[in-house]
């Protein structure tokens, strides 16, 4: 089915104009809630046709990327990332070549601007993709753009001699160092902990040198992290038993990976996949000021937001789908024991009376066998029913576990907003910065790109990259709450089915009178909830 759909798509693609199916493929890419196929579909569709078609595909991709970027302010949140993701996928397969010079000019932009933080996005899942130096070459035809690469993906160890520092901490981070190198077992470092850093230096600076030496270990690789948190993950565990010690677990992971996004994601997300760290933790850390400081400028919080949230969902979906296996296991197994049990018994049903003993009338071999066909049937059957309930039990939890996480975020979601929107909004729309007239900014609905009836390219796209507009006309608060309402509304979208279970709640808990009408309403259009209902 899908070599016969990709089929059909090309063949698509060679009938109607490039322009057209440039634009279809990218509408079905940015498809709400979900698009057809996974991303990577497209991703490669449109690579092989770049390939295919040399002379005209790649140059009606470059157009269609230049009316996006034209209009990126516009797009919706989770669009955005697909963009990103996409486009910086689709560039490390044709050597990172992009006429860069065309964009040099948000540079002039302010930080929270929509083009610059796109440009800075894709820089930076470049250099995911490849390594540093590589992708400031790519940049070279406009080397001002080196300011939105991100930092070299070097690590921040508090304890490096030559920076000096606590000698107290310094002193015991070596220490610790040499008993990882000596293999010592975690029992043995947790009790190392326990009996002489803890009662002398307290556990917060306990925290500090466990967490900043074993990161320290574990950064020569992905592997090196792995090996690190399998072996000494219970050392972590001891130490970070609540929320309070998990949020400054993270703090310490961002402070030692502040110079890689890449990195401090992967190593919240492992630790939570070892559940070191609670989804709850990271609710709480993701908004904390710091954190929200950022949510305008950077997708660093929200990657590790959304991997959280992600991992959660896949976790229930995973235990729905072994449920349904079993139950049709037990069924299986159920008909098959009932079946051993009813043959067992009419081989039975033929005993006969020989001088007053009951005599086998069939042959006492097969008697045999179908005795213990017919217990290995029912035991079988009580194994598979044991292990229904007890995933039925672990999804129970597990659902107990979304509805606190989804309380928590909406509840973040509010207080953040509540803090800001009464500043950056009046009469329940947003104002536009500057401007003597004040235009609100429709945040329900994206403005629609007016298309040239002659050719379909986009009226405010030029083709050689520029500009109608020379700047970006909304202040910074304002730009916050946009960012902040649009992730909002995006995973109240993704994940609507699991937040419709516990609607009631929300609406008891969160949603309440006294909620900001800009939250309700990007709660309501994310979940598909009829606006009436305000």
């Amino acid at each position: 089915m899908f070599i016969a759909f990709t089929l059909a798509y090309v063949y698509y693609a060679l009938e109607l104009k490039l322009w057209e199916f440039c634009c279809v493929t990218r509408a079905i890419l940015l498809l709400l809630p979900q698009p057809p196929f996974k991303p990577i579909f497209y991703t490669l569709v449109i690579m092989d046709l770049c390939k295919a078609l040399p002379g005209a595909f790649p140059a009606v991709v470059a157009g269609a990327v230049r009316a996006l970027f034209d209009q990126i302010a516009d797009l919706d949140m989770e669009c955005r990332t697909r963009l990103i993701l996409w486009f910086s996928h689709h560039l490390a397969n044709f050597q990172f070549i992009w006429p860069w010079e065309e964009w040099a000019f948000v540079l002039d932009l302010p930080k929270w601007a929509p083009q610059r933080l796109f440009v800075q996005e894709v820089l930076e899942r470049e250099v995911r993709l490849s390594y540093w130096d590589k992708i400031k070459q790519s940049i070279e035809n406009a080397p001002a753009l080196e300011e939105l690469l991100p930092p070299k993906g070097v690590s921040n160890f508090k304890y490096n001699a030559e920076d000096g520092g606590d000698q107290t901490e310094n002193t015991l981070s070596v220490e610790l160092n040499g008993m990882v190198k000596g293999r010592q077992t975690a029992r043995e470092i947790i009790s190392w902990v326990e009996e002489k850093v803890i009662p002398v230096h307290g556990l917060d600076i306990a925290l500090r040198v466990v967490v900043q030496t074993l990161l320290h270990v574990g950064s020569k690789s992905f592997t090196h992290l792995i090996t690190v948190l399998e072996r000494y993950g219970q050392v972590i565990a001891k130490i970070c038993l609540d929320e309070d010690k998990q949020v400054m677990l993270m703090d310490e992971i961002s402070s030692y990976w502040k110079n890689s996004a890449q990195m401090t994601a992967i190593a919240i997300d492992r630790m939570m996949g070892y559940r070191l760290i609670s989804n709850l933790a990271i609710v709480r850390w993701i908004f904390s000021p710091a954190n929200v400081d950022q949510f305008h400028t950077s997708d660093r919080p929200w990657e590790i937001l959304r991997n959280a949230v992600s991992k959660t969902y896949n976790r229930i979906s995973d235990l729905r789908k072994e449920i349904s296996s079993l139950k049709r296991s037990v069924v299986s197994a159920e008909e098959t024991a009932s079946k051993a049990k009813a043959e067992l018994e009419a081989a039975e049903s033929k005993l006969t009376l020989m001088d007053g003993e009951p005599v086998l009338g069939e042959n006492p071999v097969r008697m045999k066998r179908l005795k213990s066909y017919a217990e290995k049937a029912k035991e079988v059957e009580v194994s598979v029913q044991e292990s229904l309930e007890a995933k039925e039990a672990l999804l129970a939890q597990a659902i107990a576990e979304n509805e606190a996480l989804f309380l928590s975020l909406y509840k973040s979601f509010s207080n953040v907003l509540m803090e800001r929107l009464h500043d950056a909004c009046r009469d329940g729309t947003m104002r536009r910065y500057g401007q003597v007239d004040e235009m609100a900014v429709d945040l329900e609905n994206s403005s629609a790109m007016e298309l040239d009836p002659e050719n379909g390219r986009p009226t405010t796209s030029h083709s050689n990259g520029g500009r109608v507009t020379n700047g970006y006309n909304i202040g910074e608060k304002e730009q916050w709450c946009l960012s902040t309402l649009g992730y909002l509304k995006a995973f109240s979208r993704q994940y609507a089915s699991e937040i419709w279970l516990h609607i009631e709640k929300l609406d008891a808990e969160v949603l309440t009178e006294n909620v900001h009408p800009l939250f309700r309403r990007a709660v309501y259009s994310g979940l598909c909830r009829p606006l009436s209902e305000l």
